[in-house]
């Protein structure tokens, strides 16, 4: 089906005006999307998201030696995962003499759920 389309000749805009108006505008600030991109940032790994679904399931702190064996990876490799997960605020953990125990903290992805609904 063929369409006509009224083609309109394009103007030369004076110096200094905008090209066009926003269609809508942004409902974030900037700290706001800096932070939130950090956690979509540290989600967006697989490995990364698989913890804080093991994690978020076991409902309670889990160490890293736990972990290992549920990945084909070492436990330093790991251990970095954990501190990318961490440094975006999405998990925390408590040392126990050596061991150190991890979970997700509460509310950590309330604002980017709250923003993606």
């Amino acid at each position: 089906m063929a369409t006509d389309l009224e083609l309109v000749p394009k103007r030369k805009r004076a110096p200094g005006e905008p090209c066009c108006e926003p269609v809508v505008y942004p409902d974030v600030d900037r700290h706001e999307a800096e932070r939130m991109a950090m956690i979509a940032k540290a989600l967006g790994d697989p490995i990364r998201l698989t913890i804080v679904d093991v994690l978020r399931k076991h409902a309670g702190k889990v160490c890293v030696c736990e972990l290992v064996p549920l990945f084909h990876l070492s436990q330093p490799t790991v251990s970095h995962h954990l501190k990318v997960l961490r440094d975006a605020g999405i998990v925390a953990s408590e040392r126990d003499g050596l061991w150190a125990y991890y979970y997700v903290r509460t509310g950590a992805l309330d604002e980017i759920a709250g923003w993606l609904t």
